[in-house]
């Protein structure tokens, strides 16, 4: 991976969070990242130091979808936090971005895991094999809307 920080501003397409545990991700416009804790409501906050928010490339979306055979695959099922495009997520690793007001850093891939076959179907953890995006702890707590800006920043 080179040094170079991504030069485009990416956007957030969707927002949402896990209310507990196994139940559907819940479609927000709006959440508040908490510094060091993660989104407020997520059922993973402040579980851990490095997997505040998950973050998936919404230009993936499709390409999950025909891997499974399917028409779409919603954002929700993938069981990620937030949805951005126009900026590949996977530079983000180890460099600090804006997400909307927060200041977060990436931690790693999100691997996907054997939850995937459940909730996007037989054969989802293989679609979703390299596009399931990368985990990221806040380091500045903020507000993040729909349509705001993913910026990088070192």
């Amino acid at each position: 991976m080179s040094d170079a920080t991504p030069s485009r501003a990416g956007r957030i397409e969707w927002i949402g969070i896990g209310p507990g545990r196994g139940a559907p991700i819940e479609p927000r416009d709006r959440v508040t990242l908490v510094e060091r804790h993660g989104i407020e409501g997520d059922r993973h906050a402040g579980r851990g130091k490095r997997r505040h928010v998950t973050i998936v490339q919404w230009e993936h979306l499709p390409v999950i979808a025909a891997v499974l055979g399917r028409e779409a695959v919603e954002p929700g099922e993938l069981r990620r936090n937030i949805a951005v495009s126009g900026i590949n997520v996977h530079a983000l690793q180890k460099r600090r971005f804006r997400l909307g007001d927060a200041l977060l850093e990436g931690t790693g891939y999100c691997d996907p895991c054997e939850l995937m076959d459940t909730s996007i179907g037989p054969g989802g953890l293989d679609a979703m094999a390299g596009h399931g995006g990368i985990t990221a702890k806040v380091l500045e707590g903020g507000e993040v809307t729909l349509g705001a800006p993913l910026r990088p920043v070192d």
